[in-house]
């Protein structure tokens, strides 16, 4: 029997409900909506139809999008200037600086400029280091919303085998922790790690985040085995994900697609941390 789809349009559908719900309770108590800046810089094809969806699902939700597009010749100082003022913006609650940003501009500096209180997307060194400790204040959306998706199979995660193909400190780091805290034996594998294949075919939960198209084979997939594609690729005009796809849902127990799988979680996780950085800083200032 092929697998179950876990159906990411669905469940951030729900996610999104939700967050429009609470977001509409903040704007009754304290007489404001939510706010989110997005920065895009440059005209990046692919970082403009993100940075587009996310500004479409502000509205949706009931969170009030702040648009600061800017030119790729942007200097470092103008762009640091421009978050230092969005910092100080009462009606700023969350801020998200579109990845990548174009050359000499280096992403992590900005990032780190970003107050950790209004870092939305969880990614702030500030941030990062509470989630591994334990205590996140927000968690990266990404990874976020991978975890929600295993959930949603009601597979259980304590003593299972996680496999994380991936290291990056956007996904594959918070994943793997993320995974941990929830009781589950991790392996974090990368372009260097011997043997993937065997890896693969040990993993009672597998997600991959490798940035290469159909790069785990379906054979490799252990039967009845949860899988979470992060791939996004364009090839030959469509997107796929990281996984053969048809071949790995004859062995998996659940699997999900690209696309409508962890992008429609990314961006509604996304919303969730803007409205719990609302709520946080609405309470603590106005009580």
């Amino acid at each position: 029997m092929p697998a179950t789809i876990i159906d990411g349009k669905t469940l951030a559908a729900g996610v999104r409900a939700r967050v429009a719900a609470d977001a509409a309770k903040i704007r009754e108590r304290w007489g404001r909506p939510p706010g989110l800046a997005v920065v895009l810089v440059g005209e990046d094809p692919a970082s403009q139809v993100y940075v587009r969806n996310k500004r479409r699902i502000c509205d949706e939700v009931g969170i009030r999008s702040f648009a600061h597009d800017l030119p790729a010749s942007t200097t470092e100082n103008h762009l640091l200037e421009l978050i230092a003022e969005l910092n100080h913006r009462s009606e700023v609650d969350g801020i998200l600086v579109q990845s990548p940003l174009p050359a000499p501009l280096a992403f992590g500096k900005i990032l780190e400029a970003v107050d950790p209180a209004k870092d939305v997307d969880g990614l702030h060194p500030y941030n990062l280091g509470r989630m591994f400790s334990g205590n996140p204040l927000f968690v990266s959306c990404t990874p976020a919303g991978v975890m929600e998706m295993i959930r949603s199979t009601g597979v259980p995660l304590a003593g299972k085998k996680a496999v994380v193909i991936g290291r990056s400190n956007l996904v594959g780091k918070p994943l793997a922790m993320l995974l941990l805290q929830a009781h589950a034996t991790v392996t974090i594998c990368h372009s260097r790690t011997v043997d993937l294949a065997t890896e693969c075919r040990q993993a009672d939960v597998l997600a991959v985040a490798a940035g290469r198209p159909n790069c785990v084979l379906g054979d490799w997939i252990k039967p009845g085995a949860v899988v979470v594609d992060i791939g996004t690729n364009r090839v030959a005009g469509a997107l796929v994900g990281d996984v053969e796809f048809a071949k790995a849902r004859e062995r998996a127990g659940f699997i999900s697609p690209v696309p409508g799988g962890v992008g429609p979680m990314t961006i509604a996780e996304l919303m969730a941390n803007t409205v719990l950085a609302a709520r946080k800083k609405m309470e603590a200032t106005c009580g």
